[in-house]
This record gives structure tokens, C-alpha cells and sequence, in this order.
């Protein structure tokens, strides 16, 4: 069909791929949309209260399929060493069977994002008052911003880390959520030890080769899966960029994505989730798939994709980077979600800036465009 003929259709008639159910690695949803993990960092003391509660569900009155909550922390002492980040264990898990229990009253499905920041800048150093905080976790010690280092993680640090995971499914379960997702993107400690600038180990978790990288996110999955039973859905989030280092790549052409995924789904990952900083884009050259179209078609696994979906008026980052305004079309999104490209659709700020933008784009009427201040307050 040609964008011109698309652009006479009505707008349910255009979006309809976005809102068709979707049954599948144990996923039951009403539609395709996913409300992508943001780090909002307002639950004080690692809690998520009654807002946080409120602000999901929200998304999912709108009319969201599933929602992935904001990166939760296992419970490890380097997982984080942000109080305002939500913890994912102790008492923090009242709050959030409260967060699912409002969600799923709306009608969606809630996975929670499982995290350890491993060496992150952005958590890590020095308070302006204080002492120095804890060495951070990672693979080989190396910041690969500044080129410090410190003591690498041993064999027991890692499987500390593994087993903070697999709680955390087995928590998950035992709440009321409908899955989990592991975040191994952009540079946080799963992605350190796939990235082979940040893990230069010579054990069994690191190696030359990315298959052999990948190993400890594949005993991460293992564990959950272990954890948790077969029929519990295992997410996996991953990406090429890094936090500061966008053009950075863990795979150069599809083979190299063959080797990364290919563990991981032996594992027992039933999706992968795809960040891209614009959907659009193709992963290699060649072939106009983007990195979910490759983790499709490589692994047979359902793909989500991201990057910059709804977002008419500005582009990712755009309030940092000073840069123009994007291209992403939903009507793009629909038509390679209705080839069978990927099977889902991440959407991000659009979700923050409108609560009610899945119906929004279903009946036409127009949505509320993005802006840098709705990232101060929960609303």
C-alpha cells in the first residue's frame, strides 16, 4: 500500500497493526504497544509509592499493551548508588505489587526491568560531601570513559550478581508481574561484559569471540529461567550504543548478531527487546531491517522495537543535542509491523508527554508533543 493511499485510510484503519492483539512467549496482550523502560527516579529510598503506582497506571488507562517499568535494582551492594532509584527487593516489593495490581486493573500487562548499573558515571564517584563511594561492579575494571580502573569482578562477584537477578524473577512471579526484563543495553553491566571494550577477561566470561562475551547474560537468563519456571516470559533488552558512546557496536554485521543472540535464546530469552536511538534505521547494510527486524529473523524469537516512535517534533536527545526534528512516522512503524519486521512497538517520551496517546493515534485526534520538563514530575 503507498503512503498516499495510507494517508486516506481512517486513522483506526491505519493504526491497526499497533492494535491487534498479540498472544505469544507467554505474553497475552490487547495490542502491540509496549510502554519502553524510562528511568524516572522519584521512588525516595528506592520505593515506589502511591504516584508511581498512579503514573503507570495511567499509561495503561490510555490504552498501552504492556508496560516495562523503569530499571529496578537487584539486590547487590554495587547495583546502584542512587537512593531514588526503585529497588526490586525487601520492602520495595510491596510497592510494587501495588504497581501491578493498578495495572492490571487497567487492563495491561506489566513486566518490571531488571538492572545492575555495573560501572556507570552517571552513579558512580565521589558525593561533593562525602567519602568515596564503593568500587563499582565490572567485568575487567575498566571505565571506558576515563580508562580507570579498579579490581575486576571475581568468579564469586559474578555469581553473587547472577543469583541478585534470579531473586528478583523469583520475586517478580511470586507479585503478580506477567514477566521480566533483563536490561543488557546501553553500557550497564550485562552490556559491559558484552561490549569487548569494557570486558578484556580471559576466563570463561570473556574471550575474543562475542559468543564467548555473552556467556554471563546467558547465565543471567538461565538463572531467571531456573527461577521463575518455562512458561514465565524472559525479555531481554539490548542495543549496540552505549550511555556516552553512541557509535559503539557489539556486532558488526549479522553473523556477530548471530553469535550474540544465539546463546541467549538457548537460554531461555522468549523476546528480545531492540534500542535504537530511531527504529527507522538499518542495522547493516543491505537490508532495510532494522536491529529487532535482525533479532527476528536470526533467532525466530519475537522482536520489540524503539527509537524515537511518535515523536513528530522532536528527535532522541534532541533537548540535549540541540538537533532538529525527526522523521519517525507511525504510519512507518505500522506498515513494517504489519510485514512481520518485529512484533512489538516500544514507545517512550510520547508516552510520557501523553498518558492517552495509544487512543489518541487510534482516533485521530492529536497528541501532546514531548517536552524536557515533563521529565521533572510524575504525571
Amino acid at each position: 500500500m503507498t503512503g498516499a493511499t495510507r494517508q486516506e485510510l481512517a486513522p483506526a484503519a491505519r493504526t491497526a497493526p499497533l492494535h491487534s492483539r498479540f498472544d505469544g512467549a507467554g505474553l497475552h496482550l490487547r495490542n502491540r504497544i509496549v510502554m519502553a523502560p524510562m528511568t524516572r527516579a522519584m521512588s525516595p529510598g528506592g520505593i515506589p509509592g502511591p504516584d508511581v503506582a498512579a503514573y503507570y497506571a495511567r499509561r495503561a488507562a490510555g490504552g498501552v499493551g504492556l508496560i516495562v517499568t523503569e530499571g529496578t535494582v537487584v539486590d547487590h551492594p554495587t547495583s546502584s548508588s542512587r537512593d531514588d532509584i526503585p529497588r526490586f527487593h525487601g520492602d520495595a516489593l510491596a510497592g510494587w505489587q501495588a504497581v501491578a495490581e493498578a495495572v492490571h486493573a487497567e487492563g495491561a500487562a506489566i513486566i518490571p526491568q531488571l538492572w545492575h548499573v555495573g560501572w556507570d558515571p552517571l552513579h558512580w564517584g565521589r558525593d561533593a560531601d562525602g567519602p568515596p563511594r564503593p568500587a563499582p561492579s565490572s567485568p575487567s575494571g575498566i571505565d571506558p570513559d576515563s580508562g580507570n580502573r579498579v579490581p575486576p569482578m571475581t568468579l564469586a562477584d559474578i555469581g553473587d550478581v547472577i543469583a541478585a537477578f534470579a531473586g528478583a524473577a523469583r520475586s517478580a512471579r511470586r507479585i503478580g508481574f506477567d514477566g521480566i526484563e533483563l536490561h543488557a543495553a546501553h553500557g550497564y553491566l550485562i552490556d559491559q561484559f558484552l561490549w569487548k571494550t569494557t570486558n578484556r577477561r580471559t576466563d570463561r566470561y570473556g574471550g575474543p569471540a562475542i559468543r564467548d562475551r555473552a556467556r554471563f547474560a546467558a547465565d543471567v537468563v538461565t538463572a531467571c529461567r531456573e527461577a521463575t519456571g518455562p512458561d514465565f516470559p524472559v525479555v531481554v533488552r539490548l542495543s549496540q550504543w552505549k550511555v556516552g558512546h553512541y557509535q559503539a557496536r557489539l556486532a558488526d554485521d549479522p553473523a556477530e548478531l548471530a553469535e550474540l543472540l544465539e546463546p541467549l535464546a538457548e537460554a531461555g530469552a522468549d523476546v528480545f527487546h531492540c534500542s535504537q536511538r530511531r527504529f527507522w534505521r538499518p542495522e547493516f547494510a543491505g537490508s532495510r531491517l532494522n536491529l529487532a527486524g535482525w533479532a527476528k529473523k536470526l533467532t525466530g524469537r519475537p522482536a520489540i522495537t524503539v527509537g524515537s516512535v511518535g515523536l513528530a517534533d522532536s528527535d532522541f536527545l534532541g533537548y540535549l543535542e540541540g538537533k532538529g526534528a525527526a522523521t519517525a512516522d507511525v504510519d512507518e512503524v505500522c506498515a513494517r509491523l504489519a510485514a512481520g519486521e518485529f512484533d512489538l512497538v516500544a514507545v517512550g517520551r510520547a508516552l510520557i508527554a501523553d498518558p492517552d496517546w495509544p487512543r489518541r493515534i487510534r482516533s485521530g485526534h492529536p497528541t501532546r508533543p514531548f517536552d524536557a520538563a515533563m521529565l521533572h514530575a510524575l504525571h
